[in-house]
């Protein structure tokens, strides 16, 4: 053990003891450190090469089932004894609820992930080639942000019931914001995001970067969708979360919880087309950027939440178990892996009369019952199997109970974006509104 690995464990050790040691019935601390390179290029110009660190301990108090939580940045003794005191004063004066637990007993584990330090000159060589890529593929394209960056991160979970989590991950982030320009006409914002375990590809040919900055250029000039139809849209792997973050929201604690969830009572049957396969998986090892810990404290697993369109299990924390006697889920989910169809994008496209091909939607909150409404960015025109043009933002709206179970194709290609893996999907019977 380093000697700062150990200065961390004992800091964490202390903090737990003194919030026993204050009162609590049960007690869990918290605590990471990171270390985060960072290079951006602002305006197509490498502007910046900064490193920032961070420190954050988390404490939580467990007192006759009344729950107190509190964070900081400090680790000094005195920063870490007012906040065991204020984290009582907050337990003390809430109020009882018995689904308040923390993890029980599980064997001490360390987990590690990706390289333990930056490589600079790689990440400053992959910076100016992208640069000098873009300029020579999409010339009409203006980087409006672009960042780079690896982040070192130790991470440390102890509990009083004797749980030890250690989590030692190294990770590159890259994110990019870019527009196209021809004289006055300006296409609309896109974006993208990667994780990655290492340097080895060029940026531009990583997850949709060189796809999203063609489309770019392609979006100065939009036409507008004439009238109103329902048809097919195919959702893009950088707008899944149009579909995944309703199932996902469905399936957490909050809506099982209040009973609003139109999947509560639905484990085990058929929710989306057979062709579905949804899985999380935080500790596989196609993933680069996920977890190995919990929120509730618990060694996370790889799992199941759709198998070809039947629901295995909902997301449940141990909060969410506790209060309604379901299973807790295996981990808190994210780190999507979708199963690749048996149709190419490009079939996905020709089998559309009429439609949108959608990379970017901006909506507000769904119903209850499932019912949406929003608008489709960057995205085309389908029509008579052929992508037509692109469109000025239209209206898509549907049921996503409704859309999980009208999904008719999704494709073989997909993307790895290092948090996910993610493919196209296609689903029919939605509302396409124009002018």
């Amino acid at each position: 053990m380093t000697r700062q690995v150990e200065n961390h464990v004992q800091i964490a050790k202390r903090s737990l003891d003194a919030l026993l040691k204050a009162g609590a019935d049960k007690a869990q601390v918290g605590l990471t450190v990171s270390e985060r390179h960072e290079m951006n290029i602002e305006t197509g110009e490498l502007s910046l090469l900064r490193t920032t660190f961070n420190n954050s301990l988390h404490l939580t108090a467990i007192k006759q089932a009344r729950l107190g939580q509190i964070g900081l940045n400090q680790f000094d003794s005195a920063s870490v004894e007012k906040a065991v005191e204020d984290v009582m004063d907050i337990a003390n004066g809430a109020k009882p609820d018995d689904g308040h637990d923390i993890s029980e007993w599980q064997p001490s584990r360390e987990f590690y992930r990706g390289p333990e330090k930056p490589d600079l000159d790689a990440m400053y060589d992959r910076m100016k080639s992208f640069i000098a890529t873009v300029q020579q593929r999409h010339p009409r394209v203006v980087l409006r942000q672009i960042i780079l960056s690896f982040t070192r991160s130790s991470s440390y979970l102890l509990n009083s019931n004797g749980v030890n989590f250690r989590t030692f991950k190294g990770i590159y982030h890259f994110s990019a914001m870019f527009s196209a320009q021809e004289g006055d006409k300006v296409s609309s914002f896109n974006g993208t995001g990667l994780a990655m375990k290492d340097l080895d590809r060029e940026l531009i040919d990583c997850g949709t970067v060189d796809m999203l900055l063609k489309q770019s250029s392609e979006q100065i000039e939009t036409y507008p969708v004439k009238g109103k139809f329902v048809g097919d849209v195919i959702v893009a792997p950088d707008c899944s979360n149009f579909l995944y973050g309703f199932l996902t929201g469905m399936l957490g604690d909050g809506a099982i919880i209040s009973g609003t969830s139109v999947y509560k009572d639905k484990v085990g049957e058929l929710i989306a087309s057979p062709i579905l396969s949804l899985h999380s998986r935080p500790v596989s090892e196609e993933i680069a950027d996920g977890y190995f810990v919990t929120g509730d404290g618990y060694e996370a697993k790889d799992s199941t939440i759709v198998d070809q369109g039947v629901l295995k299990g909902l997301l449940l924390s141990l909060y969410g178990s506790r209060k309604t006697g379901k299973e807790r889920a295996a981990n808190g989910g994210g780190a999507f892996v979708v199963d690749p169809g048996d149709r190419s994008f490009s079939d996905l496209i020709k089998s559309v009369k009429r439609g949108v091909l959608m990379d970017r939607f901006s909506g507000g909150a769904p119903s209850k019952n499932g019912d949406f409404s929003g608008i489709a960015k960057n995205s085309y025109l389908i029509e008579d199997g052929e992508i037509k043009c692109p469109i000025s933002e239209s209206m898509i709206s549907g049921n996503f109970v409704e859309a999980f179970k009208n999904i008719t194709g999704i494709s073989r290609e997909r993307v790895d974006y290092g948090y996910a893996i993610l493919p196209w999907v296609a689903v029919s019977g939605l509302t396409i509104s124009g002018k």
